[in-house]
């Protein structure tokens, strides 16, 4: 896994294999068309619109893709994972499906829709820590004391091969895609999507997106700012992770084309545009790419422009935040 070029010589064969092992487990989302977002970036953007998955995120297919792969000795231990919502319904719902104890892992300030969803599904939740890092780290533990099977939310080669199926999925819908804009937390989305672009259609741009506020994987892409973040809070929850992981920075570095950063005015302004113009709700970590077209249009060369709406988990709770803070981006663009 270390080699990313052999990795990607036999990825192939893994995101296939992920792609059959899916088609009875995952919706195949839409790629959808806003007419307004057409004519506000003058390109033509499809929507991936996974905001629209069972469990409401992209992370079901990593997560059932692993959780499906276990042995009958692995499943007879449990699982245990960490996850900052998203990964912990995915995990929880492909658990319950296969009868296997779970064991769940979130930081305390996770909203409360992601607990209870999580919840609805069977698994057992601990609230520990104030980011993904630190409720990783008391999965870890558990897992370590009571030899439970761990389900990673990115570092594991048969959950990107799960995230990878995103991007075949974009590319049989729409063949002529030239840039694929993706969010980007632990960067298993990226590197799943970045692998599988690059094996199948090496001559469409990958593109990964950071919230300005938890950017170490940006930092270390660029060669600036921390690798290793103190602490990372953002609108943006499902991408608010403190360091890139061991795994998928390494594909990200050799085959991702760039990496930008957005800030929460911008998040939250893509949050309002899907609500206001597609009549969709979409989270933080969902709205990052779309946040990238909207406010970062001119640094964008190519024309046809497909975006992953990774989630539609949103903190209803943080809705008078989200409207504050797009009011607040409307005022610094009438100033600049």
């Amino acid at each position: 896994m270390n080699d990313v070029g052999n990795y990607q010589e036999k990825y192939g064969v893994h995101v296939v294999n992920a792609m059959e092992n899916l088609l009875q487990a995952v919706h195949r989302t839409p790629l959808q068309q806003s007419t307004t977002l057409n004519e506000v970036t003058h390109k033509d953007v499809f929507l991936k619109m996974e905001n629209l998955q069972r469990t409401g995120s992209f992370k079901i297919r990593g997560a059932y893709n692993k959780v499906s792969m276990l042995t009958d000795i692995e499943a007879a231990r449990g699982i245990v994972a960490a996850s900052a919502g998203n990964h912990a319904q995915g995990v929880a719902l492909a658990a319950s499906e296969r009868g296997i104890k779970a064991k769940i892992f979130m930081p305390v300030h996770t909203p409360t829709s992601k607990i209870d969803a999580t919840r609805s599904y069977g698994a057992e939740i601990v609230l520990e820590g104030e980011s993904y890092n630190e409720a990783f780290k008391g999965a870890e533990r558990e897992q370590q004391e009571r030899g439970a099977t761990f389900v990673h939310a990115f570092d594991d080669p048969d959950v990107m091969a799960g995230q990878g199926t995103v991007a075949l999925e974009m590319m049989q819908q729409c063949p002529d895609l030239d840039t694929i804009l993706v969010p980007v937390g632990g960067g298993g989305l990226l590197a799943g999507m970045a692998l599988a672009v690059k094996t199948y259609f090496p001559h469409v741009n990958i593109i990964g997106v950071q919230a300005s506020e938890a950017s170490a994987t940006w930092n270390r892409f660029k060669g600036t700012g921390p690798k290793v973040l103190h602490s990372c809070k953002s609108i943006a929850d499902g991408i608010s992770v403190k360091e890139a992981g061991k795994l998928t920075y390494p594909i990200i570095e050799q085959l991702v084309d760039d990496m930008v950063t957005v800030s929460e005015e911008e998040i939250a302004t893509a949050i309002i545009f899907m609500l206001e113009r597609h009549k969709t709700l979409v989270e933080g970590a969902g709205a990052a790419s779309l946040a990238a077209i909207l406010c970062k249009s001119n640094h964008l060369k190519s024309r046809r422009i497909g975006a992953v709406i990774s989630g539609g988990n949103a903190d209803i709770e943080k809705f008078s935040t989200y409207k504050k803070l797009s009011e607040r981006a409307k005022t610094i663009r009438r100033i600049s």
